[in-house]
């Protein structure tokens, strides 16, 4: 009952956070664009934030802008989203556009010298991702801060899962990510070609993420990616099966569906690690004279992607004994160990570091990008590299699939530095 009752309360709260008194000059944001994804990813999150304060927001449709303001309590609406940049009250932006929109937003807000919160993908392909996180405005004495929303990766759920992988090890992985048919309408931007539409651009910003990390790198290879085309473009994908091959031999399998049936619904990460020799106490039990233990370890996180709301990382250990030197396979004894981590705060996961078990994602991603504005120590982020990778990975897959690469924007930054 005590555990149902803190799901309960944990998910209210989520939705349902604490105001938190502002600061005296809180980092006032600026949202382009009236999305849905951004009462989640910002709005909800900044009320339980003393240092943030959403302060205005712009939409193609002046009077879209407005009623979105008005139910979710922002102060002010601007005429377009140019005139966000150009407000010299405003510190950062958060940028939910369509895919093929972020490049050229991102860039004119980092030339009017704004921080970029930036929606996942962070561009329509790897080129673009390339030019925007090499620009010269991330660099310097006072380099401006650009983060792509990956915000799982902030959730202490994921520390506590990375730390039973060893990339180096790991022999296989796959995730997977699903939405149930009924959640987006055929003619959705994710499924418009020239918005940066596609399950790969959506779905797979999150799977492809999940695979460099656990496999420390990005893939070598594409071996093969299957797709179903959407009935509005067929040029943009519903649904992904991939195959990747990693350095050192490793495979990576990512899958997604935009329209998946109702009994797929948790998004999982599977990791198997290749088998590896270890120590009586890695094992748990007393070393033997002339002889080694072999430990072959599998680990699989479930609902890797909203964890706030309920997760579980099964480490499964799997172990045997043999003649030290022997490759023959002989074993002399077998035996496994299973246990069921969870970790909602950083405390749960031992680590001394602030947060609260019903923040979402969202809320430790803006802990960490505050730090990151406000020169503190920063203890979980998402580099230019990784967000590069991801899009690497992307086109990979794509190009796999013999489906275009999204098209690259026509914007032209006036130098590098924009």
């Amino acid at each position: 009952m005590t555990s149902l009752f803190g799901l309960a309360r944990r998910n209210w709260l989520i939705f349902n956070p604490p105001e938190a008194p502002k600061s005296a000059a809180p980092l006032r944001f600026g949202v382009l664009g009236a999305a849905d994804i951004a009462p989640q990813a910002l709005i909800l999150p900044a009320r339980s934030h003393p240092d943030v304060v959403v302060q205005i927001v712009a939409a193609r449709d002046p009077n879209k802008a407005k009623a979105y303001a008005q139910k979710h309590g922002i102060p002010d609406v601007a005429n377009a989203y140019q005139d966000i940049l150009d407000d010299p009250k405003i510190d950062c932006v958060y940028i939910p556009l369509p895919n093929g929109l972020h490049y050229e937003w991102a860039l004119r807000a980092l030339k009017a010298g704004k921080h970029v919160l930036l929606e996942k993908p962070s561009a329509n392909n790897a080129t673009e991702a390339e030019i925007l996180f090499k620009s010269s405005l991330l660099s310097g004495p006072s380099p401006l801060v650009l983060l792509e929303a990956a915000h799982y990766l902030f959730h202490p759920a994921w520390t506590a899962f990375m730390a039973q992988v060893i990339p180096d090890e790991v022999a296989s992985a796959k995730a997977v990510l699903w939405v149930p048919r009924w959640k987006f309408n055929a003619d959705n931007i994710r499924y418009k070609y020239d918005l940066g539409g596609g399950a790969l651009m959506d779905l797979g910003a999150y799977t492809a993420s999940a695979l460099a990390h656990v496999f420390g790198a990005v893939a070598e290879e594409c071996e093969e990616c299957i797709t179903q085309s959407a009935a509005y473009d067929s040029r943009c994908d519903r649904l992904f099966k991939v195959r990747y091959r990693f350095p050192g031999g490793g495979r990576g399998e990512m899958e997604g569906d935009l329209k998946a049936p109702l009994d797929r619904l948790s998004p999982d990460i599977h990791v198997t690690h290749k088998p590896i020799v270890v120590s009586g106490a890695e094992a748990g039990v007393k070393d033997s004279a002339g002889e080694e233990i072999i430990r072959t370890r599998v680990v699989k996180f479930s609902t890797y992607v909203q964890p706030a709301i309920m997760h579980s990382i099964q480490v499964i250990d799997e172990f045997k004994t043999r003649k030290a030197g022997d490759l023959s396979g002989k074993t002399k004894k077998e035996w496994g160990h299973a246990e069921t981590i969870k970790a909602y705060s950083f405390r749960e996961a031992g680590i001394d570091q602030p947060g609260e078990s019903h923040w979402p994602t969202y809320r430790y991603q803006l802990e960490q990008f505050v730090n990151k504005v406000r020169g503190r120590e920063v203890r979980q982020w998402v580099d230019g590299a990784d967000s590069i990778n991801t899009m690497k990975m992307i086109d990979m897959a794509y190009t796999a699939a013999k489906l275009p690469l999204r098209p690259t924007s026509e914007y032209k930054p006036a130098d590098n530095g924009a």
